[in-house]
């Protein structure tokens, strides 16, 4: 019989930010974790190496690349009890500032990366009759903020995913969990985190302001991950953890 308190855990975007405290708290604690990079170099860099983590570079917008990581991870542990749909970046500025490629990019790795996870990963907890799915949304995705729509159309696409998702799956004993973090200390703010128009159009002035004052909010943030990610954990344990 599987051992309640160790869990075997798919994180994605796991190589900074929220994601890597995450796998660190959890191997911490004797946990079993398989997570994703669009980098395996950075990720191994970032964690190290250990018997019961299992590194894996997958391209999130692409689905045979989710499929091979997911069954990658099963195989090695066999099983996966907890996915953390961690992944993302995000977008700022007009709509006509921004290019169909940019804005489908967005799409592909903030939603549709969360999709094909799910996809793939529910076969395997619908087998096992139990397992949780928390997704990563945002405050974009409830209270959306100026110059941020295209980031807040990804976000709000996940909050209403996981609503429904969460009564889709419940007879199976699968819960699904939707967090949406406010600022926190991460690398969100940063060029490598945060795509922002690459021909701005100067009548938007108030958007490059409000974009201007989230750039000096870098490394400045309220909130701190380590914390968040020891609240995320907590809930997985819970035998009646919230949706939201």
């Amino acid at each position: 019989m599987q051992n309640e308190t160790k869990k075997t855990w798919f994180i994605t975007g796991a190589s900074k930010g929220l994601g890597l405290s995450l796998v660190r708290q959890l191997l911490a604690k004797g946990q079993n974790v398989a997570a994703t990079s669009r980098s395996l170099a950075q990720l191994t860099d970032a964690v190290g190496t250990a018997a019961n983590f299992l590194p894996l570079e997958a391209n999130l917008g692409d689905d045979a690349s989710v499929k091979t990581a997911v069954d990658a991870a099963h195989k090695h542990f066999g099983r996966i009890d907890v996915l953390i749909n961690n992944a993302g970046y995000g977008i700022g500025g007009s709509f006509e500032e921004l290019t169909d490629a940019e804005i489908r990019a967005a799409f592909d790795v903030n939603v549709f990366g969360t999709i094909n996870t799910i996809r793939h990963t529910l076969p395997y907890m619908r087998a096992q009759q139990s397992g949780h799915i928390i997704n990563i949304s945002s405050i974009a995705g409830f209270s959306a903020a100026l110059g941020w729509a295209p980031y807040a159309a990804t976000k709000f696409a996940i909050t209403g995913l996981t609503e429904v998702l969460a009564e889709d799956v419940k007879p199976f004993g699968i819960k699904a969990i939707l967090v949406a973090p406010g600022a926190f200390r991460t690398s969100f703010l940063t060029d490598d985190s945060l795509r922002l128009p690459e021909t701005p159009i100067a009548d938007y002035e108030e958007i490059r302001a409000v974009h201007q004052r989230y750039r000096n909010m870098d490394g400045q943030q309220a909130g701190d991950p380590e914390k968040a990610a020891e609240v995320m954990i907590a809930a997985v344990f819970d035998p009646n953890p919230p949706v939201h």
